[in-house]
């Protein structure tokens, strides 16, 4: 039994090398983009706040989302083979164990990826506030304007009627 939970051990291991590589990769990849960013001309404010694909949505789908279902699936693993296996309620403690050693590490980088995320989105958020802000004020000044022209253009014609 403690060799196959050796094994499980060690494949988690070489998992986490390869996901830790690709955190390495992703971080490299998004530097180097905004590097060549800063070199080229900034363009209007709503293609800069990148309404598109975000490093930090990237991660939260590649990262997070399969470290929690990894855990979450394990742990049902356990559960259902504890129902029906009596060995594995035997070594339940070794299983749990697993489990918190996967489940610790998991829940703060998980935390710490949701509060960037969720920082993320209250700025995106906040740039779209002072976006319709903007479209607003200008709708109500075109308004204005608009009104103002019509009021001059009345006038003007009361003065040329009452000139004739």
């Amino acid at each position: 039994m403690i060799e196959w939970i050796e094994t499980v051990l060690e494949i988690i291991a070489v998992v986490c090398v390869f996901l830790g590589t690709i955190i390495v990769l992703m971080m490299i990849n998004a530097v180097v983009k905004r590097m060549k960013k800063t070199k080229q001309e900034k363009e209007t404010m709503s293609k800069e706040k990148g309404e598109g694909v975000t490093f930090n949505d990237i991660f939260m789908f590649m990262i997070a989302v399969p470290l929690v279902l990894l855990w979450v699936g394990f742990a049902g693993f356990v559960i259902h083979s504890g129902l029906g296996k009596p060995e594995v309620l035997e070594n339940i403690e070794a299983y749990t164990t697993l489990i918190a050693i996967l489940g610790g590490p998991a829940l703060l980088i998980i935390k710490d990826a949701l509060d960037v995320w969720k920082q993320e989105q209250a700025e995106k958020t906040a740039f779209y506030k002072v976006k319709a802000q903007s479209v607003i004020d200008y709708n109500e000044a075109t308004q204005k304007q608009a009104q103002m022209i019509e009021s001059k253009a009345q006038e003007q014609e009361h003065k040329m009627e009452t000139k004739k």
